[in-house]
């Protein structure tokens, strides 16, 4: 039986991304997404059936704890086992402490941490039921390396979600490992322009920082390294050896 996969915030940008060059590499493919319907995920479930793996859309709010809850018994349900948990959708907000406020850090707690945990918690269960190991890949930023006052609520839910994954992979041994990646500028964002972005991607040791597809081969090679656990993989063309006083956003704006 061809390995499962549930990859949050499946439907766009990174997580469409890894969803298709997962099955590509012989995984099927729970897409989870945040709202139904969603003509993203809808077209992506037909992609991944294309390339031969079985797929299924799960849609939930990363902030409701019940609707987290649901997300790996229906992936269970729909494929028939579940071997792995990518959490990759994040809430990304900006915010600094002049406009910090208890509701955004509670928001992007709940999204990008309390859900993660859950997630974890929930495969291990079903690895446990099922007699077979997993893993847990957390996406998290190279900017807890190089850390900056800039999107300073998502910074420390990332932060916690660090944190949490050399401890998770002490408490959910032997059945489960769990590693991080961390990357650097890897897509455009907000109202980010081309030239900003690849501006923004240059700031770097390398010269380069993340592509997507470095992102996917390096999950790829995290879900298949048994020996690899508690610890996170920075992929970011060495961003986080050069120390940046603002977001590289705010860098490239001001030259």
């Amino acid at each position: 039986m061809r390995p499962a996969v549930l990859i949050t915030g499946a439907a766009r940008r990174l997580g469409r991304h890894l969803a298709l060059h997962l099955a590509r590499q012989g995984f099927d493919v729970a897409a989870h997404h945040r709202a139904a319907p969603d003509a993203d995920a809808e077209s992506l479930q037909a992609e991944l059936s294309a390339l031969g793996a079985r797929a299924v859309t799960l849609a939930a709010e990363l902030e409701d704890e019940g609707a987290v809850e649901t997300l790996v018994p229906a992936a269970v349900a729909a494929l028939g086992r579940l071997d792995a948990v990518v959490n990759s959708a994040s809430l990304f907000s900006h915010d600094e402490i002049a406009s910090f406020q208890y509701a955004n850090l509670d928001r992007h707690l709940r999204a990008n941490t309390a859900a993660a945990l859950t997630l974890a918690r929930a495969l291990h269960r079903h690895c446990q039921a099922a007699g077979h190991e997993g893993c847990v890949v957390n996406v998290l930023d190279q900017k807890l390396w190089n850390p900056n006052p800039d999107h300073l609520s998502y910074t420390l839910s990332k932060a916690a979600l660090e944190a949490a994954t050399p401890v998770l992979a002490q408490a959910l041994a032997p059945q489960l490992r769990v590693v991080g990646v961390a990357l650097g500028v890897t897509l455009p964002s907000g109202p980010m322009t081309e030239a900003e972005f690849q501006a923004a991607h240059r700031l770097t040791p390398l010269g380069r920082s993340s592509l997507p597809d470095d992102f996917a081969q390096a999950v790829e090679y995290l879900l298949k390294a048994r020996a690899v656990t508690g610890t996170t993989l920075l992929v970011d063309g060495g961003q986080h050896l050069a120390a940046q006083p603002r977001d590289v956003y705010y860098l490239v704006k001001e030259n």
